[in-house]
């Protein structure tokens, strides 16, 4: 290569070389940065970084090893109508995904990054999704112009020389290409090849669209690639429970955004609960695959957390604000005048001064919020203080339940349990939470977000759940599926349920119905718990009458659910599964 070479090339895969190569022909780097996972690497990209005004150096005595950048912005979010399924027929990506067809979308990037790194170093990325030697663990090779990327990269991945290792002399690896260009947003398309293992991203970069292990890989072709090989890639937390006796009950969990996703992963358990601990394995995604045992076994893909700051306090999650307090990039939170970082609802008085975002003044009179919505905290999960001592076990962990859950102020009880696995499905297709009033649609209007998979599934929606059907015929002791709602509210709009830590409560039932120890009551729903069975000792302002409140099963709010859900059912009408509308029918058999 005649460009100038920086960094040990660790690898001789002529597959790796040949494709660095193509790609530095096209893109023209002045530079080629061969990444190998270092400490030494990290603290001269760190003070590069800073240098060239990307990252700012924090108040290490306040935050130690903390740095913040600020995004272009026009660049602060992912960009779903930017992003595309670029599958042979329009038919596989299915009407719930952006389609173009992969070879004028090939040649249209092409042009794009032709030239574009000139002037610019080329990064080359190799990283694992999953541990080192996990059957379920997938090679990637980003070439990449921000060195924005490589740092978070380096958080939200295990990058450099395992990922070598892992790949040997093997040609299975995902090509993922990024250029910021000049971000601008009518130049922005995040593109994956699921024929290929490919992933195109031009034109952004923020964290979702350019981090192409994380949503793009771990699940756009992640959820391709399960379907291909049998197993399954879900945006789903994992967590485990572990009683005063040491026995262990892990759960996965999918909850769309703004659901308390991460708080759940990372819950602690109130002092009623003495002995008992809640290990996080994963606060985002999760790939599942059948084991020897019949049981599904998941691993958590990722090596760090990219969660939302905004909100996040020692009420709400105190592990996360342990986890943050130390080696964590922070994007587009407020910087006060000392160098520390602030957002909305952080523990603490408000500043009097700091900058926004936008890096404008900012003052508590002022109109804008200081932090923007979608800010985000990058950090290692070996940061936080709860993580599982299995978190990084090649064999993964065995799933005794899978919990669905959304945002509903009405209709959807506290806690059911599904029926069996065909029943578990269609909860999941169906579930929902309510928009805000700032969504367009108004307050109320419920989206419909099957499994939290709707914005990152790789394929046809349809064809998803015929998927999740087919992976009962293959794992013999499947995980019992249960629907959670913490969000349901009274006729004076208050919460019923007090939510956070007492969560734990809801958690206690599962882990005991998983492990046959209670009893249950058959409802319209599902199975649903018995009052003796339900633990609300010590729960104050929270009985019996709350509780029926908050498990109350309405007609005429099902009415109106099951009316709704027709729409979804619809749009995927030719390939959704016959045995999804058998259990509408039942559903409405049952109301």
């Amino acid at each position: 290569m005649s460009n100038k070479t920086l960094g040990q090339r660790n690898t001789n895969n002529p597959a790796v070389i040949a494709f660095v190569e193509e790609q530095t022909k096209l893109c023209q780097p002045d530079k080629i940065f061969w990444c190998d996972g270092s400490e030494a690497e990290k603290d001269a990209l760190t003070a590069e970084a800073v240098a060239k005004g990307v990252l700012i150096k924090l108040n290490q005595e306040k935050l130690p090893g903390c740095y913040y950048h600020r995004s272009n912005s026009n660049d602060v979010a992912r960009v779903e109508q930017f992003t595309f399924i670029c599958s042979e027929t329009r038919e596989e990506a299915g009407p719930t995904n952006n389609w173009a067809p992969p070879k004028e979308m090939y040649d249209k990037l092409k042009g794009m990054f032709a030239g574009s790194m000139k002037g610019r170093t080329m990064y080359v990325i190799p990283y694992l999704m999953g541990p080192l030697g996990s059957p379920l663990t997938k090679v990637g090779i980003e070439l990449t112009d921000s060195i924005y990327v490589v740092l978070s990269m380096r958080v939200m991945a295990r990058i450099g020389d395992a990922a070598y290792k892992q790949l040997s002399d093997s040609n299975d690896f995902n090509r993922g290409i990024h250029s910021m260009l000049d971000v601008n947003p009518e130049r922005r398309f995040i593109c994956h090849f699921p024929q290929d293992n490919a992933i195109l991203s031009v034109g952004s970069a923020y964290g979702g669209n350019v981090l192409l292990g994380k949503k793009c890989l771990a699940l756009r072709i992640g959820s391709s690639l399960g379907r291909k090989e049998g197993w399954m890639a879900e945006h789903m937390l994992i967590l485990g429970v572990e009683a005063p006796n040491g026995e262990k009950t892990y759960v996965a969990a999918a909850f769309p955004s703004a659901c308390g996703k991460t708080n759940f992963a990372m819950l602690i358990p109130p002092a009623h609960y003495k002995g008992w601990k809640i290990w996080t394995v994963g606060d985002d995604i999760c790939w599942m695959k059948p084991g020897p045992d019949g049981r599904l076994y998941a691993i958590n893909p990722e090596a760090g957390y990219f969660g939302v700051v905004p909100g996040t306090n020692s009420k709400s999650n105190p592990n996360a604000v342990k986890t943050i307090s130390r080696d964590t990039i922070y994007t587009n939170v407020a910087l006060t005048p000392d160098l520390d970082v602030w957002w909305e609802g952080k523990d603490g008085p408000v500043p009097a001064e700091c900058l926004d975002w936008r890096g404008n003044k900012w003052t508590p009179e002022s109109k804008e919020k200081a932090a923007h919505p979608n800010s985000r905290f990058a950090v290692p999960m070996t940061n936080n203080p709860v993580l599982a001592p299995e978190a990084s076990d090649p064999k993964g962990v065995p799933i005794s339940a899978i919990i669905f859950g959304g945002r509903r102020a009405t209709t959807m009880p506290l806690i059911f349990e599904t029926f069996d696995w065909i029943h578990g499905v269609y909860v999941g297709a169906t579930m929902g939470s309510e928009m805000t009033a700032a969504a367009v649609g108004g307050a109320g209007q419920v989206r419909r977000d099957p499994m939290a998979m709707l914005p990152f599934c790789g394929y046809d929606m349809g064809d998803y759940f015929r998927h999740w059907l087919r992976m009962r015929k293959i794992v013999q002791n499947p995980p019992r599926i249960f629907h959670v709602n913490w969000f349901r509210k009274d006729d004076q709009g208050n919460f019923i349920w007090p939510g956070f830590g007492e969560n734990m409560r809801v958690l206690k039932w599962i882990v005991d119905r998983c492990h046959g120890r209670i009893g249950a009551e058959e409802s319209q729903l599902g199975w649903v718990p018995r009052l003796q069975d339900f633990d609300l000792a010590g729960l104050s302002g929270f009985g019996p009458e709350q509780f029926a409140r908050a498990q109350a099963i309405k007609a005429d709010e099902w009415k109106q659910e099951v009316v709704s859900q027709e729409e979804l059912f619809i749009s995927l009408h030719s390939t959704l599964p016959k045995e999804l509308g058998y259990q509408r029918e039942l559903l409405i058999s049952r109301l």
